[in-house]
Order: C-alpha cells, then structure tokens, then sequence
C-alpha cells in the first residue's frame, strides 16, 4: 500500500511512518512540491499511490472523479504531526480494508 502524502501534511510522515506504511512517500519526495493538485491527482493514480491530505479539494476531485487514486481524507485539522501520525497507526487496519476494496474511492478519517 502506497501513500502519497500531500503537502499539507509534514514531510517527515513518510519516514516516521516507514514500519506500518513502508512505501510512503510526500510530495517533496518526488518533485511535486508546489504543483497544482490535477497534477498530484494524475501522478497518484498513474503510480499507483493513496492520495493522504486534508486538502478538501482532493475530497471533492474523489467525488467527481472516483478511483484512481483512492484518497484518504483526515477531518483533523490543524494538528502537530505526531497527531497525525498516531492516528494513521491506529487506523492502519481501516486504511488496509480500504486499499483493498476496489470499490472504494474516499475514505475519510476522523481523530
């Protein structure tokens, strides 16, 4: 399962969640810092990524597009990292399910 951590979110995820989400990756990573998010959009589902953002605009590019990419969504926030760490750990199993169910498009993640 590959996430694609948008740029809203710290970069440091996709290291600190190497063990539970091993091939991770932010935007930074791969050269799309500061790119629009059609072009993040085209990227994930042509390499296979979830799209992991808070961003509601990739929430309703899922509704008017569906899969791919699957996108998951955090209704967080503005939280520290290590918030948003722990709650992609502890929804590991849901965020797994979701991966899994080619019928799903969006999957939105409450703290």
């Amino acid at each position: 399962m590959r996430l694609l951590f948008d740029e809203n979110l710290s970069p440091r995820l996709s290291e600190r969640l190497k063990s539970v989400f091993p091939e991770s990756r932010h935007v930074d990573d791969i050269g799309l810092h500061g790119r629009n998010d059609i072009e993040i959009w085209e990227y994930a589902g042509q390499h296979g990524y979830v799209l992991v953002s808070k961003d509601n605009d990739f929430r309703q590019l899922s509704f008017l597009h569906g899969a791919p990419p699957k996108v998951v969504w955090l209704h967080i926030g503005n939280a520290p990292t290590r918030e948003i760490e722990s709650l992609l750990v502890a929804r590991h199993d849901r965020i797994r399910d979701f991966f899994d169910n080619p019928e799903s498009a969006l999957l939105v993640i409450d703290p």
